[in-house]
């Protein structure tokens, strides 16, 4: 269970998140709507521990993040992963060797080579339908497939949290489709939380079994499985 309660952060005299507050479990696919500039990316980067911020609690399991050891906060980088916009990946190397990279923050460099490791990777890539696309160079994959390659690449790391900054912006819809059937899917079967921003609220409702709308910093809107009302659109907007 993860829960972020009360956060705030300022960058100079800017009060960018002012006081965020929501809760999430395992298997939930949570969407986080709201304009530009409202401090979607910013709640992203304290979560997953790129940023730091100015009051608030941050709590995964029961213990708060902030106070927790470095091993603990090193074990939950691995277990939440942060996927931007942009997928991170070598576009020189193949579907399949990228998705083995994410073992560099599990095991040592020897065991890369494993036959084990491999199967896992290749299982991966089946989860998210590139099972047939393993072996090709990534300059070969349409964005869509770049972006689940990107997925894979995460759960064979080991995450049990996805926290995507628009998995789907610049995609064609059928690839943005596919990506996120594979992300509810995860959620459904593997258990996986994953934790997004959309810009299309169609889609949010479609695929969300909870919408948060921020606006000034904060959560002002928090609905589960249903469409928003017009009121809640307008607070989000």
């Amino acid at each position: 269970m993860i829960i972020v309660k009360g956060l705030k952060k300022k960058y100079g005299n800017n009060q960018i998140l002012s006081g965020v507050d929501f809760a999430a479990y395992a298997g939930d696919f949570i969407v986080l709507l709201g304009t530009s500039g409202s401090g979607k990316s910013t709640v992203f980067r304290c979560m997953t521990l790129r940023e730091s911020w100015d009051e608030g609690e941050l709590i995964y399991n029961g213990a708060n993040v902030d106070k927790s050891s470095w091993k603990e906060k090193l074990k939950l980088r691995k277990e939440w992963a942060y996927l931007e916009e942009k997928p991170n990946l070598n576009k020189n190397r193949t579907a399949l060797k990228n998705v083995i990279s994410g073992r560099f923050l599990m095991t040592s460099i020897w065991k890369l080579l494993g036959v084990e490791e491999k199967f896992d990777a290749l299982d991966m890539l089946d989860k998210v339908g590139l099972q047939n696309k393993a072996h090709l160079v990534l300059d070969k994959l349409s964005g869509g497939e770049k972006q689940r390659v990107a997925i894979a690449k995460a759960l064979v790391q080991g995450a049990k949290v996805l926290v995507m900054d628009e998995p789907i912006t610049g995609l064609e819809p059928e690839s943005a489709t596919r990506v996120l059937d594979d992300l509810k899917n995860l959620c459904e079967t593997q258990n996986i939380t994953v934790i997004c921003t959309l810009n299309q609220i169609n889609l949010a409702e479609k695929y969300a079994n909870r919408i948060l709308g921020l606006s000034d910093g904060k959560i002002v809107v928090n609905v589960s499985g249903r469409r928003l009302t017009q009121r809640e659109k307008d607070l989000i907007n």
